[in-house]
C-alpha cells in the first residue's frame, strides 16, 4: 500500500474569535495524502480552501481533530523538525532583495545545516537537484528580482525540493502565468510527485489544468464537507458540477470544461467532422444555437467544405457561403434577427 505522509483525524478548521464562540468554516475532515501523489485543492471562493491550506501546514490551529505529519502531529513540530518534512510554496511575492536564484535555492537548506550556515556537498548536491528538476539551469545566476513570474515561480519550487520534504504544499502556484506556463508548472509538478515520491499538494482555481493533471482532487464546497476522489469520479457523480453551480455556467460533461449558457435561439445541424467541425460547433453553441452533427432530418443547415476552407449554409430558400468561422456567425445574425 502506498504510504500516508499527511493524515487528519476529525479536524475542524476556522478562527477562534476573542469574546466569542470560534467560527468553524469546515468540521469533521479526514484525509489522507501519499506519497509520490499529486492533489489539486479546489472549491468556490470562501470555501474555506485557504484556512484548510495554513492549518495543514501548521501555520493556523486546528479548532478540533489532527494533523500527522509523518505520523506525528503537527503541533508537536519544531520549525527546523517541520521544515524538514514540509516545504511550502506561496504565491504572494516576497522582497528578496538581490539574491541570485542559486542563493534563494540555498536558503531551502537551512533545516539541514548547523549554526555556521556552512553548506556541505551534500546541501550542494540537493540545491542542484532542485534546480535541475524544474529546468531552472540557465536561471540559477541570475537575480531574482529580474526573473518574470513563471521563471521566479520555477525557483520557489526549487527551494522546496531543496529542503528534501515528504510533502510540498502549494497555495495557488499559477495564479500570475499565462497559459503556456501555467501547463508548464503543473505539469512539472507532476512529474516532481510522480519521480520523486513526494506527495504535492496545491490548491487552485484553474479547474481545467486540475482535472488533466490531478492524480487526486480535494473538493471543497461552500458550506459542505470535503470530498475526495480521482477527477474523473467528482465529474461522474456530480460533486463538481454542483459545487460550481452559478447563473449562466454550467458543468459540459463531454468537454470537462464549465462553460456559459447562451439564450437558446434554436436548433441547427452541422455536416462535418474532425477539429474545423469541433470549433464551428463552439462557435454556434457561444451564439446560441443547438447543434445537431449530421442529423438526418431537414432543417436549417451548414455543411463544411473537404477542405475545411468553406462553410456552406442551407436554409429551404437559400444557399450562402461563408469563408471564416467569424464571417458564418456574421452571416447568422444578419439571416436570423433573433440573434
Amino acid at each position: 500500500m502506498i504510504n500516508p505522509v499527511l493524515q487528519t483525524h476529525h479536524l475542524d478548521i476556522g478562527y477562534k474569535q476573542a469574546r466569542r464562540t470560534a467560527k468553524v468554516v469546515v468540521s469533521d475532515i479526514d484525509v489522507t495524502l501519499h506519497a509520490g501523489e499529486l492533489a489539486c485543492l479546489i472549491g468556490p471562493n470562501g470555501a474555506g480552501k485557504s484556512t484548510l491550506m495554513r492549518t495543514l501546514a501548521g501555520m493556523q490551529p486546528a479548532l478540533a481533530g489532527d494533523v500527522e505529519l509523518l505520523g506525528e502531529a503537527v503541533g508537536s513540530l519544531n520549525p527546523r523538525e517541520m521544515a524538514r518534512r514540509l516545504g511550502i510554496v506561496l504565491t504572494e511575492r516576497q522582497d528578496v532583495g538581490k539574491l541570485t536564484a542559486y542563493e534563494l535555492v540555498a536558503l531551502g537548506r537551512y533545516p539541514h545545516t548547523d549554526w555556521t550556515g556552512r553548506l556541505s556537498e551534500d546541501d550542494e548536491r540537493a540545491i542542484q537537484a532542485g534546480i535541475e528538476a524544474v529546468g531552472a539551469v540557465d536561471l540559477a545566476a541570475r537575480q531574482v528580482n529580474e526573473l518574470s513570474d513563471g521563471e521566479r515561480q520555477k525557483v520557489m519550487i526549487a527551494r522546496a525540493l531543496a529542503q528534501e520534504p515528504a510533502v510540498i504544499v502549494l497555495d495557488e502556484p499559477t495564479a500570475y502565468l499565462d497559459l503556456p506556463r501555467r501547463v508548464e508548472i503543473m505539469a512539472t509538478l507532476r512529474a516532481l510527485a510522480h519521480q520523486t515520491g513526494r506527495a504535492i499538494l496545491l490548491s487552485t482555481h484553474d479547474l481545467d489544468l486540475a482535472l488533466r493533471t490531478a492524480d487526486t482532487l480535494w473538493l471543497l464546497p461552500k458550506g459542505g464537507s470535503l470530498m475526495i476522489g480521482a477527477p474523473e469520479d467528482l465529474v461522474l457523480n456530480g460533486a463538481l458540477a454542483k459545487a460550481f453551480r452559478s447563473e449562466g455556467v454550467e458543468f459540459d460533461l463531454q468537454t470537462g470544461s464549465f462553460r456559459m449558457v447562451a439564450h437558446q435561439i434554436g436548433e441547427i445541424g452541422l455536416f462535418g467532422d474532425g477539429v474545423v467541425a469541433i470549433w464551428t460547433a463552439r462557435a454556434l453553441e457561444r451564439s446560441g444555437f443547438r447543434v445537431v452533427m449530421n442529423p438526418k432530418d431537414e432543417m436549417n443547415q451548414i455543411r463544411i467544405t473537404s477542405d475545411g476552407q468553406h462553410w456552406v449554409y442551407c436554409t429551404n430558400s437559400r444557399t450562402q457561403t461563408a469563408d471564416s468561422i467569424y464571417a458564418l456567425v456574421q452571416l447568422l445574425k444578419n439571416t436570423n434577427t433573433a440573434l
